[in-house]
């Protein structure tokens, strides 16, 4: 059967990361974004030109709408969905809690939470032998932060990732039965984007000495990690999060 891969925000840093991987394994790739249209475009071109098959589509996954459009375009331009990588993600200034406001609560938990719920939503309607589906698998991108807290820096962000992995383990037992694994990673410091985001470019190289591995990860790492947990070599693990973290 032929395998069709949809990552959430894929066009940079973990997801784009997982798109090359997954097509160079074999996937149908949908390279999801929600601004950046050059670089979502001249990745799905890379993949094209390299001999696989690719396709890149706008969507804000934090509305039910553009999920649900989103989905259907999978379905028309590439196929049965066969895996699902739920890997957006924002990350806002650093702040201590008393100065968060509802505002930013808002934007954190629709698009670091509810999103992965709606994807994951399509993505068993599809996949659930329960509805005549032929089974699947789901990753969902969490992050170190939802064991440590995030102190003083982004709280809003730990707890976000913390309702990921209840989803990842509450959605496995749930559709165990039914055909789909699904299982969750938590990066550590790994270098991407998304640090500028609050405000600290530099953070992983200032926090990289206090990692058991004395360094900072890179996307391809993370990358590796969810495609084992998609491929057959995981094929009796579901409910589980792997830390990509260096042993942190």
């Amino acid at each position: 059967m032929k395998e069709v891969i949809l990552i959430t925000g894929s066009s940079r840093g973990i997801g784009a990361a997982t798109a090359l991987l997954a097509a160079d394994q074999g996937y149908a790739v949908c390279i999801n974004y929600v601004r950046d249209a050059q670089a979502a475009e001249a990745l799905s071109s890379r993949v094209n030109a390299a001999g696989g098959e690719a396709i890149a589509v706008q969507a804000d996954v934090s509305q039910e709408a553009d999920v649900e459009r989103l989905f259907a375009e999978v379905d028309a331009r590439l196929g049965t969905l066969t895996a699902l990588v739920n890997n957006v993600g924002v990350l806002e200034q650093k702040c201590r809690l008393s100065d968060i406001s509802v505002q930013r609560l808002e934007r954190v938990l629709r698009t670091n939470v509810i999103s992965y719920f709606l994807c994951c939503q399509q993505a068993v309607r599809r996949m659930s032998t329960a509805t005549g589906g032929q089974g699947g698998r789901i990753v969902n991108v969490s992050s170190v932060a939802a064991r440590i807290g995030s102190a003083g820096e982004y709280i809003d962000y730990a707890a976000s990732k913390g309702a990921v992995d209840t989803l990842t383990i509450g959605l496995a037992k749930e559709v165990a039965a039914e055909g789909i694994r699904v299982n969750g990673v938590r990066p550590g410091l790994i270098y991407t984007d998304i640090h500028a985001s609050g405000g600290e470019p530099g953070r992983v190289a200032r926090l990289e000495a206090g990692v058991p591995m004395q360094r900072g990860g890179q996307p391809e790492e993370v990358a590796e990690a969810i495609l084992y947990l998609l491929g057959p070599g995981a094929s009796y693990i579901t409910g589980s999060i792997l830390d990509v973290a260096g042993g942190r």
